[in-house]
């Protein structure tokens, strides 16, 4: 359904897509799927299927395997999330990959090291391997210590517990004030300069 909106937007060099944790995932299975699309950023987005099946014309990629006894209680009796899904590196996991290496796009992969929804310098790093092993150079990466699932615009705040995404239960979400402030700025700023690198024409 996304299709024909893409198709309508295109007027210049291509589309540009930023999406956030599940955002992140359908914006990269997009550009794996869709022409025209020519610049994406993924802030701490999964590479692979998750919780819904990733479904194009005759091509379905199966999600990962949630294991949700796999959760762990903090002190405070907050969950933590970060080691319930399989894989996608490893057998059977890598069924759900998301298949980058038919994109035409440039890649931004932004991830906080203290992300404790999604593994995303895990994923990030992997997954920017296996496009350098087929001789892929679109994809760069931007990794920030201290800093949660959460990266927002300069100034939001930091809110390193909140509702889990997929489980609707009080979650740790990551992240240390000082490290994310820096990282809002910092990261904002690349972002910019990553669109107006890959998508206006000079």
């Amino acid at each position: 359904f996304l299709q024909p909106p893409i198709t309508k937007l295109f007027h210049g060099p291509g589309v540009g897509l930023l999406g956030f944790s599940k955002g992140g995932e359908v914006s990269l299975a997009m550009a794996a799927f869709l022409k025209n699309i020519m610049a994406v950023v993924s802030l701490n987005g999964p590479v692979a299927a998750t919780c819904i099946p990733l479904c194009y014309k005759d091509k379905t990629i199966p999600t990962l395997t949630l294991y949700v006894h796999k959760a762990k209680a903090t002190n405070s009796k907050i969950l933590d999330y970060s080691d319930v899904l399989d894989d996608p590196f490893q057998a059977p996991g890598n069924q759900s990959l998301i298949p980058l290496e038919k994109a035409e796009a440039q890649f931004l992969f932004i991830v906080g090291q203290d992300d404790r929804v999604v593994k995303s310098e895990y994923y990030a790093t992997e997954v920017c391997k296996l496009l350098q092993a087929q001789g892929k150079e679109n994809f760069q990466i931007l990794s920030y210590p201290g800093t949660g699932h959460c990266i927002d615009p300069p100034f939001f705040p930091l809110y390193p517990i909140g509702s889990h995404p997929v489980f609707h239960k009080r979650a740790v979400l990551g992240g240390e004030l000082r490290a994310y402030s820096k990282a809002q700025v910092h990261a904002w700023s690349q972002i910019q300069a990553f669109f107006k690198k890959y998508l206006i024409v000079k």
